[in-house]
């Protein structure tokens, strides 16, 4: 058995960023720019207003001052001429400030009568002017890499960049192996289960920027798991789920192996999730994760979700942690990394009293995996460990 750092390491070694692609602004998001987005325009691009309010010269910004108001300058029709002294232009938020005007008098400190205003006695010192540029200035910009979220592509848009450049989604194929697995609506048979892992698997790696297909489920003969993993041949990740240990019934390595995979390893000291391959298989990655349910999805999110990141450009990183108190004193951990799945109430961890690797009811619940390291001594409730968000 390796360690979980040393497995994790594996899988970065077995995985590169994909091809970069031309993407319209309004399909990118989520995913992950490859090359920085510059602005083609200053923003603003002129002298805005940040107030509803009246446009002045700085001299005539002063208490009882009466003026002449000789326009209006308003978002998408700006006011054309040159403000001189003693003269007003009624402007509203986003408007282009008139050449001439220093200040924005807010229309609360303002009163009209006909085409006169008259400064209230009481004035704010802010010009309420935004200058052009303020926000970004052309060739200014948006750094790659980075996932694109809404405000990103806000920006970008406002830069006048109406296509950026991403990294290819990774198509990532999951198979299911097994007899006594049938898909949900389907009648089982008396030594039947549901496959439920594969749609936790899709909605993880789809979440992280994938696009994911399950195929049909491999039975347990090197026929139907080769028919399968002939289906997976344009995917850039498989996963298989199960059939990946030592049982007469665990074919997924031998026939791996038949079809050409470079196996990197086999088993991590790591629970739940022992029973752990990785390996090349022609131009695909592929990780075999164990049949259970919370092995499976812990495997996930400790290896799967990282190497999706890494195949998008993104920096070859382990699954983001953090840290908060545990509710409960901890036993020592024994010679294993232990994911414990964990409730957080009132921002501590309060870890489930059972760990079965097969309970998916506890994992729906959790919503923290505390993180044990190996040999690690006993903790004292209070304590600040560990923990990967779910």
């Amino acid at each position: 058995m390796i360690s979980v750092a040393e497995a994790l390491a594996h899988i970065f070694d077995l995985v590169a960023p994909l091809p970069t692609e031309e993407v319209a602004l309004e399909d990118a998001a989520g995913r992950v720019l490859a090359a920085p987005v510059i602005a083609r325009r200053d923003q603003p691009p002129f002298a805005a207003s940040a107030m509803d309010g009246y446009a002045v010269t700085a001299a005539d910004a002063r208490p009882g001052a009466s003026l002449g108001v000789i326009g209006t300058s308003a978002a998408g029709h700006g006011f054309d001429g040159t403000l001189a002294p003693g003269q007003a232009v009624r402007i509203f938020t986003g408007a282009p400030v008139p050449p001439g005007a220093d200040r924005v008098i807010i229309q609360e400190d303002v009163m009209r009568d006909g085409d006169r205003i008259t400064l209230g006695d009481r004035l704010d010192s802010a010009a309420h002017i935004r200058p052009a540029g303020a926000d970004f200035a052309c060739g200014d910009t948006l750094s790659a890499p980075r996932r694109l979220r809404p405000a990103d592509l806000a920006l970008a848009a406002a830069m006048n960049v109406p296509r950026v450049t991403a990294h290819r989604r990774p198509r990532v194929a999951i198979i299911a192996t097994g007899d006594e697995l049938v898909m949900p609506g389907e009648t089982p048979g008396p030594d039947q289960i549901i496959a439920a892992n594969g749609f936790a698997l899709t909605a993880m790696a789809e979440a992280e920027g994938a696009r994911a297909q399950m195929l049909p489920i491999a039975r347990d003969t090197e026929a139907s798991l080769r028919a399968v993993f002939a289906q997976a041949r344009d995917a850039d990740l498989i996963l298989t789920i199960g059939g990946a240990s030592v049982g007469d019934h665990d074919l997924v390595g031998k026939v791996a192996a038949d079809l050409g995979l470079n196996q990197s390893f086999y088993k991590v000291a790591m629970r739940p999730g022992k029973p752990l391959m990785a390996g090349r298989l022609g131009d695909a990655t592929m990780i075999g994760l164990p049949g259970n349910p919370v092995s499976a999805l812990v495997c996930a999110h400790v290896f799967v979700l990282p190497a999706i990141r890494v195949m998008q450009g993104l920096p070859a990183e382990p699954a983001p942690a953090s840290r908060a108190p545990v509710a409960c004193d901890l036993p020592a951990n024994g010679p294993r990394a232990h994911y414990m799945r964990a409730r957080i109430i009132d921002g501590r961890l309060v870890p489930f009293d059972s760990q079965d690797s097969a309970l998916l009811t506890i994992l729906s619940e959790a919503r923290a995996l505390i993180v044990r390291a190996p040999h690690e001594g006993p903790r004292q409730a209070g304590e600040r460990v560990d923990y990967l968000p779910l």
